[in-house]
């Protein structure tokens, strides 16, 4: 029995039965601390997920539980309207006693959630198959949640796609220039602006209302889809601490952008970073066979301006916070974010030399 927390009167807060019979680390995740709890009634052992939330990266913890509260609860109906699992094919948050989504002991944040059993999620893809699958699993969170209202959700990370915005630092961060790097990287900042318009292409699409406002996961790693351990088939997808209001090119965008690269995101040799079009397909494929009605033909049309303009804003952040000092993103060699922005910018350039191609396979 892990012992970090005073467990016992942590669980008693939430409405479960049985008594705690173990609880321990859960899991490769970073953010939040993930504990496996088991309770025991009647010789039955159920099974839940614990997890402390990590407030100094969320610190309204108030708006990043109203919108999972009504994310889960919108998905679960969904999910028995069609006539489905709701305990494996969704998240299920547990409340606490008194009808709250999370309980504050005075100095830490919980939640706690059905767990979804006979089921793993994998780190990396270990065949197309699982590529496959997660775009299964992210189509269907699209398709359960095509009639939720995305007003109701707060942005608990103002702006994050909002490209317009994203490039408006980098013109600052390039003026500034606190770092003197600049003069270093001309070629890179030309290639930046020489592709500016392509910032308000979802970003005005929203505005305008030509495509609707939708939830949008914005971490759709592999990792956030749980696949049944018999069948390796898509069950659910988990980790809603980014769901906002956005569009479904975000998250689609995003697969494309890290999934479909030959290599590393941070590979320095960029002869060996290219754009895997079978890929792509192999994703594009998997989503549209999962989301069905739940996306319009205008959000179908921009799909593959999804993948160019997530890749685009990635690098254009890579490269905004090497100008910054990399004092955003992780870096463990000198010049790291400037390989990550290189990797990003082929990729643009391989998306849009064959851009006919991957509007041909939407269609």
């Amino acid at each position: 029995m892990n012992k970090e927390f005073d467990f016992q009167n942590i669980i008693t807060k939430f409405c479960v039965e049985g008594a705690l019979t173990d609880c321990k680390r859960y899991g490769e995740g970073h953010i939040n601390d993930t504990f496996k709890v088991t309770m025991t009634e009647g010789g039955k052992e159920t099974h839940y997920i614990l997890q402390r939330i990590n407030n100094r990266l969320f610190p309204d913890v108030a708006r990043l539980m109203h919108n999972i509260g009504l994310v889960t609860d919108f998905c679960r109906r969904s999910v028995v309207a069609r006539g489905g699992d709701p305990m494996r094919e969704c998240l299920t948050l547990i409340r606490t006693k008194d009808g709250q989504a999370y309980y504050h002991d005075g100095e830490n944040y919980f939640r706690m959630y059905v767990f979804i059993e006979n089921a793993t999620s994998y780190q990396s893809v270990r065949e197309p198959k699982d590529f496959y699958e997660s775009a299964v699993a992210f189509g269907s969170f699209a398709n359960l949640l095509a009639d939720f209202d995305a007003s109701q959700l707060y942005e608990v990370l103002p702006d994050f796609h909002n490209t317009k915005v994203r490039y408006a630092n980098f013109e600052a961060a390039v003026q500034k220039d606190v770092r003197g790097r600049a003069k270093e990287v001309e070629k890179e900042i030309a290639w930046v602006r020489a592709h500016k318009e392509l910032c308000g292409k979802l970003v005005d699409a929203i505005e305008t209302e030509e495509i609707p406002l939708r939830v949008t996961h914005n971490d759709t790693k592999l990792n956030n889809v749980m696949l049944d351990n018999a069948t390796g088939k898509a069950l659910a997808v988990i980790d809603l601490d980014t769901v906002m209001p956005g569009s479904l090119c975000y998250d689609f965008g995003d697969s494309i952008r890290f999934g479909c690269n030959s290599v590393a995101e941070d590979e320095p040799d960029l002869t060996k970073v290219h754009f895997v079009f079978d890929l792509y397909k192999t994703y594009l494929d998997g989503y549209l066979s999962a989301v069905g009605n739940g996306i319009t033909a205008r959000e179908k049309e921009l799909l593959p301006w999804g993948a160019v303009l997530m890749t685009y804003e990635c690098g254009m952040r890579f490269l905004t916070d090497y100008l910054e000092g990399d004092t955003y993103f992780k870096t463990h060699r000198p010049g790291h974010n400037l390989d990550r922005a290189h990797t990003q910018f082929r990729l643009v350039d391989e998306m849009l030399a064959c851009f006919d191609k991957m509007q041909e396979a939407v269609k």
